[in-house]
């Protein structure tokens, strides 16, 4: 684990806990949209306690991390009608932000994503983004 106080852009997130971002808040665990999404609907989930990498992250938040992970791809498919999601991590190299997160894309077949190409669809506008974030919190909310 590194402490990295105003250093990191998603302990800022965690640290702020605004409930106009997250779509997922639960004591270990935050998710917010993606704001460059590979998919509109896109989710990062991240632990609460700055941890870099996935081999850095201590067992015992793990469960609550893929608990996180396995409600908000059900939500996605409520949310934006994903007939599947793909989930990954980076560890270090393509890794934009320092602090583990997992992605949580929602997926279609022939949606055009192939292999580990992630073209990027950025929301058209904040409010989009907000709309976004109010049904793929609404879907987690319905599954709680």
């Amino acid at each position: 684990m590194t402490t990295t106080g105003d250093s990191c852009a998603f302990c800022r997130i965690v640290a702020d806990d605004d409930p106009a971002v997250l779509v997922y808040r639960g004591e270990h665990v935050v998710g917010f949209l993606d704001i460059r999404p590979v998919f509109h609907g896109h989710c990062l989930l991240v632990p609460r306690v700055h941890h870099e990498t996935l081999d850095e992250l201590p067992t015992h938040l793990a469960e609550p991390l893929l608990i996180a992970t396995q409600l908000t791809m059900r939500a996605l498919a409520d949310a934006v009608g994903a007939q599947g999601t793909f989930v990954a991590s980076n560890n270090v190299v393509s890794q934009s932000v320092p602090h583990l997160h997992l992605h949580v894309v929602p997926r279609r077949p022939k949606d055009g994503l192939r292999g580990f190409f992630w073209p990027r669809r950025p929301y058209p506008d904040d409010a989009a983004l907000q709309q976004m974030r109010d049904r793929v919190r609404t879907a987690i909310d319905a599954l709680r």
